[in-house]
């Protein structure tokens, strides 16, 4: 059940330029699953929508909750201006989450580009199976590099060559010589688009996180879709809403 209520600030530094990991106190972190995210208010009132981000990671036993976002603008600049004790406005948990049971015992890629890195750490704590994780950075500031390596083998690419393979994810599963059973990713469009393209050739299922401008994070305003091929009970079109139906598809059931 989604909630609105206030958290407070636990923790909070910049492990990467404009990169912050922030620890809040919330009873929202029992419930929270991996994939899943917040929608976090700026105390500026100016500002009323909630900004999206996605769970990092979960201390259910002390009611914490883990965030690593990017400042994208002036919302996120705000919360890295947050000091801890802080008191912060939070509706969550928000959307649907990785589907556990689907990779289960079986050999499996975790994917994550960008900011789309954190969400891959709580699904790397709780998925029981051989994980492979794949993660993509622009250059050698490999935040979570050192959490994500507790949990699976982590393989690293970088856009300048300045850490493990120089390109992209799929540059370092070809590299590697690796292969899996089931697919999890979270990323940008262009790194979303080519894991489905692999998916397909190899035949294997993927889920997908997929990254987009929420407005009101609860699926009223549509302003968040995709195309699929099903027909949406909400808008009865060929669409979903990626805030209440996602973030987290199976790649071949949507458009990109």
């Amino acid at each position: 059940m989604k909630q609105k209520h206030t958290a407070k600030v636990l923790s909070q530094r910049e492990i990467a330029p404009d990169i912050f990991d922030m620890w809040i106190e919330t009873p929202l972190a029992a419930d929270a699953k991996p994939g899943q995210f917040l929608g976090i208010y700026p105390k500026d009132k100016s500002t009323l929508l909630p900004r999206p981000i996605s769970i990092c990671e979960t201390d259910a036993g002390q009611a914490r909750l883990r965030i690593v976002y990017r400042i994208a603008g002036a919302g996120t600049r705000e919360f890295s201006g947050y000091r801890v004790g802080d008191c912060i406005s939070v509706l969550g948990n928000l959307g649907n989450g990785f589907p556990l049971e689907q990779g289960t015992g079986k050999k499996v890629f975790l994917m994550g580009g960008g900011i789309g890195v954190p969400p891959i750490l709580e699904l790397a704590k709780r998925l029981e199976a051989e994980k492979q994780i794949v993660a993509g950075y622009r250059d050698s500031s490999l935040f979570l590099k050192e959490d994500l390596e507790k949990y699976g083998t982590v393989y690293v690419a970088t856009e300048d060559g300045s850490a493990g393979t120089k390109g992209n994810v799929m540059d370092a599963i070809a590299e590697n010589g690796l292969g899996a059973e089931v697919v999890f990713a979270c990323g940008p469009m262009p790194m979303l688009r080519a894991v489905k393209a692999y998916a397909c050739q190899h035949g294997i299922p993927a889920y997908i996180s997929l990254e987009e401008h929420m407005a009101c994070g609860v699926g009223a305003c549509l302003g968040c879709v995709v195309k699929t091929k099903e027909i949406d009970h909400h808008s009865h079109v060929h669409n979903a809403r990626i805030c209440t139906d996602g973030p987290v598809f199976e790649a071949q059931e949507v458009e990109l």
